[in-house]
């Protein structure tokens, strides 16, 4: 049975950093599916989630700073993987790791990632996850119990398992995303990453060494106390998925849970905090 989706043609004056707001925003208000292009965006939506005031609520669209024009239509079915290939290209991060598809000639880089997103968040080309990725080669994992929670493709607990972490966790609320991050595990090798579907409530009476959670603020904000309560004393908690003016309610969560700055990565207004207990 195919699925209904309605999709929207957004062009955008100037791109960035408004292009990756604008997705940012739709994917909060439920759009499942994003195609960069040269004038802006394609962003997709289950017609059963979708409604007429669907973009009320889309902040950037009222902004003086961007000039943002839309259309949209209903499509029977979307070939994800065929919108996908048109315009993925390979990311690289500090000359040490690629994140390509399958199709993608094979590097010459110490971690070599083969992912396939289809609908799934975390490619390395959203600041967010390059940054999360950054984070990790700087890290040390060899042996850490890891959790990337809000997984995704699962690309951040596939580099870490690459990197020497075991066990891991990858956990995401979003079908689509559960499916696709077995299939990357699988791709690459994996035997130490379990899956989940579910959401912060699949942590009670864990422990981790290390988690990384590449989310929403909003999300971040109401979930930080468990996952400080989930790290192992010594632990490391990264943090992205929001911008540099939320640094200061993020970190102001943090200490609440005695989590302490360690350090920040910033791009494009977007960062990628450090936190240790």
């Amino acid at each position: 049975m195919s699925t209904t989706y309605i999709g929207y043609t957004f062009k955008v004056q100037p791109m960035q950093p408004a292009t990756e707001i604008l997705i940012a925003e739709l994917g909060f208000a439920g759009f499942e599916s994003f195609v960069e292009n040269e004038e802006g965006v394609n962003a997709y939506i289950q017609k059963d989630d979708w409604h007429a005031e669907i973009l009320e609520d889309i902040q950037i669209l009222k902004s003086t700073e961007f000039e943002i024009s839309y259309q949209h239509e209903e499509i029977a079915q979307v070939n994800w993987n065929e919108e996908w290939e048109k315009n993925f290209e390979a990311i690289e991060v500090d000359g040490k790791c690629v994140v390509r598809a399958p199709f993608h000639e094979k590097p010459s880089v110490a971690y070599d990632i083969v992912i396939e997103p289809k609908m799934s968040f975390g490619t390395g080309h959203h600041e967010t996850t390059h940054m999360m990725l950054q984070h990790i080669l700087n890290t040390d994992m060899t042996n850490k119990k890891v959790l990337d929670m809000g997984c995704g493709t699962g690309v951040l607990a596939i580099l870490a398992e690459m990197k020497g972490a075991k066990p891991l966790d990858a956990i995401d609320i979003d079908n689509w995303c559960y499916l696709n991050s077995l299939e990357n595990v699988e791709r690459n090798n994996c035997h130490h990453i379990s899956v989940y579907e579910g959401d912060v409530s699949l942590l009670k009476d864990k422990k981790y060494d290390i988690i990384i959670a590449n989310i929403n603020r909003n999300i971040l904000l109401k979930d930080i106390h468990q996952y400080a309560t989930c790290l192992n004393a010594g632990g490391i908690l990264f943090l992205s998925g929001f911008y540099t003016e939320d640094i200061p309610m993020i970190t102001e969560e943090c200490t609440k849970s005695a989590l302490k700055f360690a350090d920040k990565l910033e791009k494009n207004n977007w960062v990628a905090l450090k936190f240790v207990n």
